[in-house]
């Protein structure tokens, strides 16, 4: 039996479209493991990797972690048994140069990204949502006022919780200047893997069970080649 490489998917789409839900869900479905950067480099500092020890130095000198260190992290992590299934990237890459540097890192291992998907979505409409989002503060299930309430009031579905956060830049004003941001940040990636023959575009603007059925689609398609 010829052994297959995990999956490596990339979630691309502005705050709001629902990557840590649609993430989440494709866990449940596939066996896929999200791997956040921010989570990853926490994790590393506390456990004291290599890349983590590294990393600790260069935040108690007041500094920005650098590209090397984040991918010397995604490597320790990408090379644990529980990830054989496939990765979903969160965060990261964020930058041509980025993806340039992640293509390397996966083909020395002889993998490659499978898929980038790109969620498409109308920037006002985004406003909307960002607006009114809320996450359980004991498990971390997102929320929102308008498009998705939980089933009790003011009680979480997924833990039964009842606090909840609020990010304080989820507001119109600051969710129109990360929009503006994160296009010309992305725009050069979408570039990128398109380039690659890797990219693929969904709506993101119907119902959570609509993008994440056509998510499990892209998922099941790219994983058979």
């Amino acid at each position: 039996m010829v052994k297959t490489s995990p999956a490596v998917l990339i979630l691309l789409g502005p705050p709001g479209a629902g990557k840590g839900t649609q993430a989440r869900m494709l866990e449940d479905r596939f066996g896929l493991i999200q791997l956040s950067t921010g989570d990853l480099l926490r994790a590393a500092v506390a456990t004291g990797t290599p890349a983590g020890k590294a990393a600790k130095a260069v935040m108690e000198a007041g500094q920005l972690v650098s590209d090397d260190i984040v991918l010397a992290i995604l490597k320790e992590r990408m090379a644990q048994p529980d990830v054989q299934a496939g990765v979903i990237l969160d965060g990261f890459p964020r930058t041509a140069g980025q993806a340039g540097a992640l293509d390397a890192l996966l083909s020395a291992t002889g993998q490659k990204v499978t898929a980038a998907i790109s969620l498409e979505v109308d920037d006002e409409a985004m406003v909307a949502r960002v607006s009114g989002r809320s996450t359980c503060a004991r498990c971390g299930e997102g929320y929102h006022d308008q498009f998705k309430r939980p089933a009790v009031a003011g009680v979480c579905d997924k833990c039964g919780g009842t606090e909840f956060k609020r990010r304080a830049d989820d507001n119109a004003e600051t969710a129109r200047e990360r929009l503006i941001a994160y296009h010309a940040q992305t725009a050069p990636l979408i570039a990128h893997y398109a380039k690659a023959g890797v990219l693929e575009k969904i709506d993101a603007m119907g119902s959570i069970d609509e993008i994440g059925a056509e998510l499990g689609h892209i998922v099941e398609r790219v994983s058979a080649k």
